[in-house]
C-alpha cells in the first residue's frame, strides 16, 4: 500500500466508521473506485485499533464510571446505573459475536459485493429514515432495560453484511424502541467499543497466525488517521445531531445508492 492509499483508507475508517452509513461499505467502495488492492489484514488491524482509542477516549468517563461500578459492590444509585449500562453492553454484544464468529467467510464470500451493498444502503437508509420520522424520541440511555439492549443486540448482528452500518441498523433499533437520537446515538458508540475490540482481537490472531509481515510506520500512520478522524467523528456527530437530526444522513445514502445503481446499470 501506498501512503496516500493508506491515508485515503484510513480517514474513510475513522469518519464513517461512527456514522449510519457504513464504514465496511465505503472502504470497498474506495479500493474498487480508486482501483486498489484489497487493503489487507494488516491495515484493517491498524484502523479498527485506531477507532476503538477514539470511542475509549472520547467515552472515558463512561468506561471509568463502568469499570469502577463493576470492581466494586455498588453503594450508591449512580454505581448502580454504571454497572447495569456495563451488563447492557455486554448483552447486546452476544450477538454480533455469535453470528460473526460462525458466519465469516459466509460475509467475505458473498456479501463483500457492490450490488449488494446498493440495496442495503438504500433499504436500510429508508428504513431509518421511517423509524425517525415516526418513532417517539423522549427515552434517555438510563432507561434502556434488558429488552431493549437484546433487540438493539440482535440488530447489530445484521451490520456483518457490508452497507448496513452498524451504527446506522443499532441507532435504527433504538430509535424504534422510542430512544431520543442523542441517546441512541450515545449507546450504538458505547457498543462499538466491544465489537471493534473483537474484530481487532481476530484480525491481530489472524495477522499472528499467518505471521504476515508488518511496516511499522505504515501501520502506525493508519492508527493516528483513524484515530484522529473517528474521535472527531464522534464528536461533530453527536453535536449535528441536536441541529439538525438524522435526515441528513439519510438523504446521503439515497443518494450514494442511487449513484451505486447508476454505475451497476
Amino acid at each position: 500500500m501506498t501512503l496516500i492509499q493508506i491515508a485515503v483508507l484510513a480517514l474513510i475508517q475513522g469518519l464513517t466508521e461512527f456514522l449510519p452509513v457504513s464504514s465496511s461499505a465505503h472502504l470497498i467502495l474506495g479500493s474498487v473506485f480508486f482501483g486498489w488492492a484489497d487493503q489487507g489484514l494488516v491495515f484493517d488491524v491498524a484502523s479498527h485499533l485506531g477507532t476503538l482509542l477514539a470511542a475509549l477516549v472520547y467515552f472515558r468517563r463512561d468506561w471509568l464510571d463502568m469499570a469502577g461500578a463493576c470492581l466494586k459492590t455498588p453503594q450508591t444509585a449512580a454505581d448502580q446505573r454504571h454497572r447495569k449500562m456495563a451488563v447492557l453492553i455486554v448483552l447486546a454484544t452476544i450477538p454480533a459475536l455469535l453470528v460473526g464468529g460462525l458466519a465469516p467467510d459466509f460475509v467475505e464470500k458473498y456479501l463483500r459485493d457492490v450490488t449488494v451493498i446498493a440495496w442495503t444502503t438504500v433499504g436500510f437508509g429508508l428504513l431509518l429514515g421511517v423509524v425517525d420520522r415516526v418513532a417517539p424520541k423522549t427515552r434517555t440511555v438510563e432507561s434502556i432495560g434488558l429488552r431493549d439492549a437484546v433487540w438493539i443486540g440482535l440488530a447489530q448482528a445484521c451490520a456483518l453484511v457490508p452497507g448496513v452500518s452498524r451504527s446506522g441498523i443499532t441507532i435504527t433499533a433504538a430509535r424504534f424502541l422510542g430512544l431520543s437520537p442523542d441517546a441512541a446515538a450515545r449507546f450504538s458508540f458505547l457498543l462499538a467499543v466491544p465489537i471493534i475490540a473483537a474484530a481487532g482481537t481476530f484480525g491481530v490472531y489472524r495477522v499472528a497466525a499467518g505471521n504476515a509481515g508488518i511496516d511499522w510506520l505504515q501501520f502506525g500512520i493508519a492508527l493516528l488517521l483513524s484515530f484522529l478522524a473517528g474521535w472527531v467523528c464522534i464528536a461533530a456527530f453527536l453535536a449535528l445531531l441536536r441541529r439538525v437530526g438524522l435526515m441528513p444522513f439519510v438523504i446521503y445514502r439515497l443518494i450514494l445508492g442511487a449513484a451505486l445503481f447508476w454505475a451497476l446499470y
